[in-house]
């Protein structure tokens, strides 16, 4: 059996200052053909999967270009393009087929392709011809569009947010795409929009109770694999929003019954499965009065993994103007600044200006007298079995506060992005992370409490006053039952 993997990710953010092309893939992740670490990143797991096979003796693999790009703002036309006809070459080069697997994002989108996943997968489609099976993998933080759908064989999508199930979604992809190419199975799959922009945490109820019946759904055998589309409400797609998605073994309507049932569930938990979020104020507060350290707090909106630069000083300069010793920030992206700290050395005080360069909702510019107390070439940080790069890294000291700056922009995952810049994290009294919810797995066993952040930014937080062009369709919250006319149906 002829098997072909490649994968091409980036989640994009259409309301971002930034702009994104090649040089954020090369800079984050590439790996041409036969290149791929034994290691996976967030999008391509199927390859490690599919070597296990091949390893077996079970498939023969040809493997594609591997490529990740960290979250950011409209993708470059070119770019896309040219990493697009990349892949398909590639394919057309492996044929005859009887496999094909992308480890895709979901939210790619360029200028002047508002679906680029569809419009990869429904290609793939075209060049291997209808007898193919075609698996891929999505981040629940995509656009689910019909195009996906209808030229895809398996769907599988990571449960867990934060996503420390994304391997495990690699290998079933894997599993259930090979069963049909086999004929062991007959996927059909199913969807039902919730028609809703919210945030759910895996990590907290209600929705940790609702993965975790998912997967005793699967475990079963009731259906060969559940998932929840997040949606991601920073990107202008007209397929945005949470949806339920359901692959059944030859059996349509029941994975469509399936999939109303739980997304009517899913809709009901609306705004209820967000966290607490704190003013700045009101978290500082409460951070200082805490007794147990230390409490990480997490710059909600200021996340790179969203899309946005990840170098607001809103929360930090509240930080230094309380004059707050203990508390160490992680991290406040700026390549300058890191240029400048390498050539002033480890352990040279200067007077420094950084962050708050990319836009206007972001803060001001920090100017400050600071201590160099590291710096680290080509650093990276752990999310579960993969290796994330910060690039280029300096840790400075202001007024008792550990602050790391980097060079490859990265939302925080692990507590090694404190600890490899010789900032031990377990001894800080307060930590600031920028990340949305990915920290969570790896900080929670050293936090004595976590808060959750909202500070206004470049990132559209508030769906019901950001203006999207491409939604078309009625959502919560921008109006209250979205499903008025198909209950009147």
């Amino acid at each position: 059996m002829r098997a072909f993997c490649a994968s091409i990710a980036t989640e994009t953010n259409t309301f971002s200052p930034l702009r994104t092309d090649f040089a954020d893939f090369a800079q984050s992740f590439y790996a041409p053909p036969g290149k791929h670490p034994e290691t996976p990143t967030l999008c391509s797991a199927v390859f490690p999967a599919l070597r296990a096979c091949a390893a077996t003796g079970e498939i023969e693999l040809i493997e594609g270009t591997a490529t990740w790009a960290e979250p950011g703002g409209l993708l470059n036309r070119q770019t896309w393009e040219t990493l697009r006809d990349e892949i398909l070459e590639q394919v057309r080069e492996a044929l005859p087929l009887d496999v094909a697997v992308l480890g895709l994002h979901g939210a790619m989108i360029a200028d002047g392709c508002v679906d680029c996943e569809g419009e990869l997968i429904a290609a793939v489609r075209t060049i291997v011809g209808p007898e193919t099976k075609i698996g891929v993998t999505f981040d629940p933080h995509s656009h689910l569009s019909a195009q996906r759908v209808a030229n895809a064989d398996v769907i599988v999508v990571f449960k867990e947010f934060p996503h420390t199930d994304f391997v495990k979604a690699g290998e079933d992809c894997v599993d259930l795409t090979l069963k049909a190419a086999r004929g062991e199975i007959r996927p059909e799959i199913s969807v039902w929009d919730a028609r809703m922009i919210d945030i759910f945490l895996t990590s907290r109820e209600p929705m940790r109770g609702f993965v975790d019946r998912l997967r005793t759904m699967e475990d079963r055998g009731d259906v060969l694999s559940v998932s929840v589309i997040h949606g991601f409400m920073a990107g202008d797609s007209p397929d945005l929003g949470a949806k339920i998605l359901v692959v059944t073994d030859g059996d349509r309507a029941k994975g469509d019954l399936i999939a109303r049932k739980l997304g009517q569930e899913l809709f009901s938990m609306r705004g209820l499965a967000q966290p607490d979020f704190l003013t700045p104020e009101e978290a500082l507060d409460r951070a200082s009065a805490a007794d147990a350290t230390p409490v990480v707090m997490a710059d909600v909106w200021d996340n790179p993994g969203g899309g946005v630069a990840g170098d607001s000083t809103i929360l930090l300069g509240e930080v230094l103007r309380r004059g707050m010793p203990g508390v160490a920030v992680g991290t406040i992206w700026d390549p300058m600044a890191v240029r400048l700290c390498f050539a002033a050395g480890e352990g040279a005080e200067f007077e420094l200006r950084f962050g708050g360069k990319t836009s206007a909702h972001a803060g001001d510019p920090i100017d400050a007298r600071v201590t160099v107390t590291k710096l680290r070439r080509d650093t990276v940080q752990r999310f579960g079995a993969s290796l994330v790069p910060l690039g280029d890294c300096a840790a400075i000291r202001v007024g008792g506060v550990d602050i790391v700056l980097n060079t490859n922009r990265s939302q925080a995952f692990s507590p090694d992005i404190f600890d490899n810049l010789g900032i031990e994290a377990v001894s800080r009294k307060i930590l600031i992370v920028k990340s949305t919810n990915h920290f969570h797995g790896a900080f929670s066993p050293i936090a004595a409490e976590i808060l959750y952040v909202a500070v206004d930014g470049p990132y559209p937080s508030k769906p019901e006053k950001t203006r999207y062009r491409e939604l078309t369709r009625p959502m919560w919250p921008i109006v209250a039952n979205p499903h008025a006319e198909e209950a009147a149906e």
